[in-house]
């Protein structure tokens, strides 16, 4: 059986599911008894960011040959734990890379021509003719340099940005950053020299908490950063502190620490505009997605070698 705990869902699916007893429930992931239950018979699990694919999980899942990851972070997967287990993990890693590249593009510029505050403004009956910031030619900085923000990049080139990128684990010689125009540099550096910061880092002991008062306090006060990446990256106090007292000048967060978050004094600042974790989120990106994960389910059902496994295993030890 494939157990679909999330709202992972297409025409893909119901193909997959003409050839294999599908469950799908878009909450499971919200009902863990539930979900322990219906995983005791299941050979696939699909997920996106909710369920949280834990070792005690696993254990839970005898059959389990392989778990299917609907997007790009991996965080809420323990894949040791599917490694030690003979249980093989694919995820569509690069998919959905264009998508958040325009939402990131989208965000910055809707941020400096204050397109949501005139927008709020002139539905009301206003007419603020607000004067906003151009992009072209500024310096855009990227915490992360994995294809999110090489797609975000690419996309920049048009405007002439100058790009620099912090990301102790990229190779300055790679060729994907050289042809790009990036240029790697350390942590302060981007944060001193960014007119417009974009965030796309995993959640992990290293890179939680990463935007505090102190690193948001060397940037400048015309700077804006977009959060793409994972919501535990910003100290969302500090940042609300920051917007408050003019240390930056806005904020675009697509992810949160906490989500759904509970609304609170970050919802009420006309300088930042919050969206509900959708930047990789475009039928062309889940299209993809889901051609990826139903083939590589059908590959490690039938005991063939996975073509997008992020763990240890392509096939199944099972």
């Amino acid at each position: 059986m494939i157990v679909i705990s999330e709202d992972v869902w297409g025409v893909q699916f119901e193909e997959l599911g003409t050839r294999h007893n599908t469950h799908y429930d878009p909450n499971l992931w919200s009902r863990k008894e539930e979900l322990i239950t219906a995983l005791n018979r299941a050979e696939a699990l699909v997920v996106r960011n909710r369920t949280k694919v834990t070792r005690e999980l696993i254990a839970h899942s005898p059959q389990l040959k392989v778990i299917a990851r609907a997007g790009v972070g991996l965080d809420n997967i323990d894949i040791q734990a599917a490694d030690d287990a003979g249980i093989v993990v694919v995820a569509g890693l690069g998919a959905n890379a264009t998508s958040v590249g325009e939402l990131t593009l989208g965000l910055a510029i809707a941020l400096l021509r204050n397109v949501t505050e005139l927008n709020a403004s002139t539905h009301a009956g206003s007419w603020n003719r607000k004067a906003g910031r151009e992009l072209s030619g500024s310096t855009w900085g990227m915490l992360g340099c994995g294809a999110t923000a090489r797609a975000t990049a690419a996309l920049l080139k048009g405007f002439h940005c100058t790009v620099l990128a912090y990301d102790p684990f990229m190779d300055p010689n790679d060729s994907r950053i050289k042809d790009l125009g990036i240029e790697l540099t350390d942590l302060d550096s981007v944060l001193v020299g960014s007119d417009v910061l974009s965030i796309h880092l995993p959640s992990n002991n290293e890179t939680n908490g990463l935007i505090n008062s102190q690193k948001i306090s060397l940037m400048k006060k015309s700077a804006i950063i977009v959060n793409v990446g994972r919501g535990e990256v910003i100290n969302e106090s500090d940042l609300l502190t920051a917007l408050k007292s003019g240390t930056i000048s806005g904020a675009a967060l697509d992810v949160r620490a906490e989500e759904p978050p509970h609304v609170g004094e970050l919802e009420t600042l006309p300088q930042v505009i919050l969206a509900p974790h959708i930047a990789g989120i475009t039928k062309e990106s889940q299209d993809r997605i889901f051609d990826i994960l139903t083939s590589n389910i059908e590959l490690v059902l039938s005991s063939k070698p996975a073509t997008h496994a992020v763990g240890t295993h392509k096939v199944s030890s099972r």
